[in-house]
């Protein structure tokens, strides 16, 4: 029996078509292009036919499969610490605009006992990454070698790190994805986030799956579809995942960029931060603490009696970072003030995330370095008094250049009234 032979032209234009990409010609074309048998070019031009033609169920498991078979898969079974299984449990963002709750949210489930193998990503489009947020800490690395890993998971019960070896192929359609307009796409969000997590090592998985402007996928419809669809791949690879939806209409926090958002991400492990970020860090381990089966532990005891801070203290030590050197700010800055009194109306998520990523926070080829300094203050949330003359907003950078791109991205999404807009609820739905 002869055996086809595919070609990159051939599967660009199937999908491209509309047609329904086989199993055959998926595991090609993601094997190729981890290899480099297919270049960017080639796979940029299917990356946009999926976008715009969509797959299938079937298309998206078999797309995940394929990028989890294209490296190893981690497997902690029978590891222990203090002679008891390990509780091992994650939680993933599909990505917002000041969504630093993976930093204080990981000690916490630490110091309730969980477990936390943190294959963590970097910035896409307009969303910051966890890992540009912690490599803005002087020293702090995510390049961890899987010794180092399952040694962190059993001496202090949680390693973030990158994916390194961890589904490659996503590794590098993902870089792609950030700078050829190819990142709102559920099959490509859903295949990217759980091909990482089914491949590193958890039990359990949460998914904090984000609805609003901020949002990749911005109506509530199409975020809760992804959810669904993220939730069955998980299950089906026998990784038991819940999701919840949340709000990212407006910035999570006051504080977007890297750096300044470690800074705010340390004052909730001190007891402090935004109600907002302390809401949603407390909502989603309690979801992990269940999912993990850990039961009687209270989170928000953590933040109060400082075990929380303590666990990122010695999270960071390990991972060779050093929270007593001073975390980088831009140095150029422009303030922007309110013309008139009232009342902070909505901040619209994209227009700051937008202008975060102007400022230099976020990428536009790929591999490119990030400035650590750069991020915006938002001194008025929706709802708060303003006066005349009054700072809402600041932006840090390192290149005064990129200040007047930002401020034009920040031009029309915000607004001050007379009356607070509508109260939106922070978690709009769960989903199993």
């Amino acid at each position: 029996m002869t055996q086809f032979t595919f070609d990159a032209p051939t599967v660009i234009r199937t999908k491209r078509d509309g047609g329904v990409l086989s199993d055959a010609a998926i595991d090609w074309v993601i094997d190729g292009y981890t290899r480099g048998r297919v270049d960017d070019g080639q796979m940029a031009a299917l990356l946009m036919a999926i976008f715009l033609r969509g797959m299938t169920d079937a298309e998206i498991a078999r797309w995940t499969a394929a990028m989890v078979a294209s490296g190893e898969r981690f497997d902690f079974t029978g590891l222990r610490r203090d002679g008891r299984p390990l509780a091992l449990v994650d939680k993933h963002s599909t990505g917002g605009v000041g969504d630093k709750i993976t930093i204080p949210l990981v000690p916490v489930v630490m110091a309730c006992g969980g477990a936390v193998p943190q294959a963590a990503g970097r910035g896409l489009g307009h969303t910051g990454g966890t890992l540009d947020k912690l490599e803005a800490i002087p020293g702090f690395t995510a390049e961890l070698s899987k010794e180092q890993i399952r040694q962190q998971l059993c001496d202090l019960g949680a390693a973030i790190f990158a994916a390194g070896d961890l589904a490659p192929a996503d590794r590098k359609i993902y870089a792609l994805r950030d700078v050829t307009g190819t990142t709102e796409s559920l099959p490509l969000i859903a295949s990217s986030v759980m091909s990482k997590k089914i491949a590193e090592g958890a039990r359990a998985l949460v998914l904090d799956t984000k609805v609003g402007s901020g949002a990749f996928l911005p109506s509530e419809d199409e975020a809760r579809a992804l959810a669904r669809t993220m939730v069955d791949l998980g299950t089906a690879h026998g990784l038991a995942t819940r999701a919840l939806l949340t709000d990212m209409d407006v910035p999570l926090g006051r504080a977007v960029g890297n750096a300044v958002e470690v800074t705010e991400s340390l004052e909730v492990l001190a007891g402090g931060g935004p109600d907002d970020v302390v809401e949603l860090t407390l909502a989603l381990a309690a979801e992990m603490l269940d999912a993990a089966g850990l039961d009687g532990v209270d989170p928000a005891e953590t933040l109060r009696d400082g075990t929380a801070m303590d666990r990122f203290r010695d999270l960071v030590a390990a991972q060779g970072g050093d929270l007593s050197a001073p975390l980088p700010l831009g140095a150029h800055t422009e303030t922007v003030t309110a013309s008139r009194g009232g009342t902070m109306g909505r901040i619209d998520a994209m227009a700051v995330g937008l202008a975060v990523w102007r400022l230099g926070a976020g990428r536009s080829a790929p591999g490119e370095q990030v400035q650590f300094g750069a991020g915006v203050h938002v001194h008025r949330r929706p709802g708060e008094p303003v006066a005349a003359g009054e700072a809402l907003f600041t932006l840090y950078t390192d290149t005064p250049e990129r200040l007047g791109p930002a401020l034009a991205e920040l031009d029309g999404g915000w607004a001050v009234g007379d009356t607070a807009p509508p109260h939106r609820p922070l978690i709009l739905d769960r989903i199993t």
